[in-house]
C-alpha cells in the first residue's frame, strides 16, 4: 500500500521533434557564400530627389517635361528614374508617333491621371492612376491620348538608350 503524501516523480514535458531537420547556421551560410552572386557592375552613390516644380525640363518628348531622379548619375549608367508630365492637351496628331526604345528594362507607373497606348501584340490599353506596366525591349508602341494632369514614373535600363520611330 502507498503511503499517503508520498511524492511521485513525473518527467517533464518534452518537445515534440520536427519531421525537417535544419541545417546548422554555419552550413547554411556556407552553402549562401558558395552561390554565385549577381554581379554589380557599377558602384551606386546615395542619392535622395525632392519634389521642386523648378526640377521639370525639356526632354525626349516636346508633349512632355522630365524630372529626372538623379538616378542615373547615382549608378553610373545603371539605370534612369525621372517623373514624365505630360502638357495638355493632348495632340494626337503629335503624340501617335509608332517608336520603340532600345533598352534592357521600361517600367511605367501611372503616378496621376491617365494614358493610352498601342503595344505590338497587346493593342489599346488605358493605364490610369495607380496602373503600372513593362515594356519589353524594343516594344513598337504609339501614344494615343492622355489627360491633362497625366504624370508617370518611368525607370529604364540602361540610363542612356535610343529612341527609334518606325
Amino acid at each position: 500500500m502507498a503511503k499517503s503524501g508520498a511524492k511521485r516523480k513525473t518527467k517533464a514535458p518534452t518537445r515534440a521533434k520536427s519531421s525537417v531537420r535544419r541545417a546548422p547556421a554555419r552550413r547554411a551560410a556556407k552553402a549562401a557564400a558558395s552561390k554565385p552572386k549577381a554581379k554589380r557592375p557599377h558602384k551606386q552613390t546615395f542619392v535622395a530627389s525632392h519634389h521642386d516644380e523648378a526640377h521639370f525640363k525639356q526632354g525626349l518628348r516636346s508633349y512632355a517635361k522630365y524630372r529626372d531622379l538623379g538616378i542615373a548619375a547615382a549608378t553610373k549608367g545603371l539605370a534612369r528614374a525621372h517623373v514624365i508630365r505630360m502638357i495638355g492637351p493632348c495632340d494626337p496628331a503629335e503624340v501617335s508617333k509608332r517608336h520603340y526604345h532600345d533598352v534592357d528594362l521600361q517600367m511605367i507607373y501611372v503616378l496621376k491621371g491617365w494614358m493610352k497606348s498601342e503595344f505590338e501584340g497587346e493593342g489599346v490599353v488605358t493605364m490610369r492612376e495607380g496602373s503600372c506596366w513593362l515594356q519589353p525591349p524594343r516594344i513598337e508602341h504609339t501614344v494615343l491620348d492622355y489627360s491633362d494632369d497625366c504624370e508617370v514614373l518611368e525607370i529604364i535600363l540602361p540610363a542612356d538608350f535610343e529612341t527609334v520611330e518606325i
